[in-house]
């Protein structure tokens, strides 16, 4: 969990996660079809909850020994 490499998977998979938090939402206010409804403020919020979700994983998975990533709980 102190490595480099960590946070930058950590990194990687939490700003992945965002993005698709944020097109869940984008999704989710086309399908009520008015897409010039979207809001920002809800696109940002499910972006940042999905990708703070993620690094939590990373950081709840940092603690099983010998995992091959830090949102996995595979061991090697």
């Amino acid at each position: 969990m102190f490595t480099r490499t960590f946070w930058r998977d950590a990194a990687e998979r939490s700003i992945s996660t965002g993005a698709q938090a944020a097109l869940l939402a984008i999704g989710q206010d086309v399908l009520g079809l008015d897409v010039f409804a979207i809001d920002p403020a809800n696109v940002a919020g499910f972006a940042l909850g999905g990708a703070l979700l993620s690094l939590l994983k990373c950081l709840a998975a940092a603690r099983v020994p010998g995992t091959i990533s830090p949102a996995s709980v595979i061991e090697v």
